[in-house]
């Protein structure tokens, strides 16, 4: 037996989510509906992070168990030649399975990184539609910079969790939150043990509250201590969101990029 690990890219406008669902119009079910063309047996597979409708993925992580002998590259191009445009396999690792120290895409993962852009301009661009968020307000970065800083270390994130979050616990590590403008686009970058549902959408939400001047940095502070969600923004949209990276230990091997690039930066 054989545990292969798969880096995963997608764009996830036409999607509703990572996750399976019945209707089958998911980036899972399109991905395992690949492999079982490729390998001609079902595949079951885990992945490191859900993301929601409308959310990208630059590296999605997810493993499967198989008897199948295959080399990396027959991975990659075989069950590419199976998915959609919007859905590609960047690289393939096999991994010993071994009961009492195995690789596992969610649980071996002590990190993730994701990516936030926004097109901050007077009119909005349809060539960004689906690619970016967009609000015509002008943005104060250096204020929302300093609004975020409040956020990193370990914090119950109640405030900005979805009523439908499955998490045990709203504690959660965070690592390092950036923000930075690149002519009409900044872009956010926030990075923890884990996220909540919803979490990163209603951060982002809340800073450019701050952003615009709504509030002060001192009230992220306040929101996030009160553990209110009806306290903070509204849930910001799905279309600047990209799962970026996921930390692994390097022992595991695994070709991952290590910057995490955004397409266009």
């Amino acid at each position: 037996m054989k545990r292969i690990a798969l880096g995963v890219q997608y764009d996830g406008t036409a999607w509703n989510g990572y996750q399976k669902q019945p209707d089958k119009h998911t980036v899972q079910d399109r991905l395992e509906i690949a492999l079982e063309k490729f390998a001609r047996v079902a595949l079951s597979t885990t992945c490191a992070g859900r993301t929601d409708t409308g959310v990208h993925a630059l590296e999605q992580v997810i493993h499967f168990d198989t008897e199948l002998t295959r080399d990396k590259q027959s991975w990659v191009r075989g069950v590419n030649a199976f998915l959609p445009d919007s859905i590609a396999v960047r690289w393939a690792h096999e991994l010993p399975v071994l009961p009492e120290h195995e690789f596992h895409a969610r649980f071996s993962a002590f990190a993730r990184t994701y990516h936030y852009v926004l097109f901050n301009n007077p009119v909005r661009s349809p060539l960004l539609v689906g690619r970016a968020g967009w609000t015509f307000r002008p943005l104060d970065v250096a204020l929302m910079r300093e609004a975020a800083q409040c956020l990193v270390g370990t914090h119950d994130f109640s405030a900005f969790r979805s009523s439908q979050c499955q998490a045990k616990t709203p504690v959660k590590l965070m690592h390092a939150v950036d923000v930075r403008r690149h002519g009409e686009v900044i872009v956010f970058t926030v990075r923890a043990s884990a996220f909540l549902h919803h979490m990163v959408r209603n951060l982002i939400g809340s800073l450019i509250y701050v952003g615009q001047g709504r509030h002060t940095p001192a009230w992220l502070r306040d929101v996030l201590e009160g553990r209110d969600r009806g306290e903070a923004a509204p849930t910001f949209m799905p279309d600047g969101l990209y799962l970026a990276k996921i930390d692994y230990d390097p022992k595991w091997g695994l070709p991952q990029d290590a910057t995490s690039p955004l397409p266009w930066f």
